[in-house]
């Protein structure tokens, strides 16, 4: 009866873990259908049945989990073409204004503005980039 129950919480919580998805409901579920493995074969009692469980589930917690998490995790998203130049330096190649200039980012020559329309850079000036409006780089000398 006790390996019926420890398999169902294995199952159980091995399916709640398709709710959060950090693998640790799945190596607990995994250390339950240990746990109903054992009991089903051996007959065990209630306190062999608990240090068996603690132990396959510390195992997998911190054996088999932290490569389960390099293997499957996520890397943050990387920041490519447009949408990596915000927050770059810019070398002013022909004064930038409100309406005209030219900036040099990473080595290639894009068409600016300042971002605030009050000020002016002049030439050989170091900027930042704001933003990227259409094929335009925003930019700003900062404080």
């Amino acid at each position: 009866m006790a390996a019926i129950l420890w398999l169902v919480a294995g199952v159980l919580l091995a399916a709640a873990e398709m709710l959060t998805g950090d693998f640790t409901l799945l190596m607990l579920g995994g250390a339950a259908l240990v746990t109903a493995g054992v009991a089903g074969v051996a007959h065990t009692s209630l306190v062999v049945d608990a240090i068996v469980f603690g132990i396959s589930a510390l195992a997998l917690l911190f054996l088999i989990r932290p490569m389960l998490l390099r293997r499957f995790a996520v890397p943050p998203p990387t920041a490519t073409n447009v949408h990596a130049l915000p927050g770059k330096t810019a070398k002013v190649l022909e004064t930038v204004n409100e309406d005209t200039g030219r900036v040099k980012i990473d080595g290639e020559v894009w068409s600016a503005r300042s971002f605030d329309p009050s000020e002016e850079y002049a030439e050989g000036e170091t900027v930042y980039v704001m933003k990227i409006d259409g094929a335009h780089a925003v930019v700003w000398k900062g404080p």
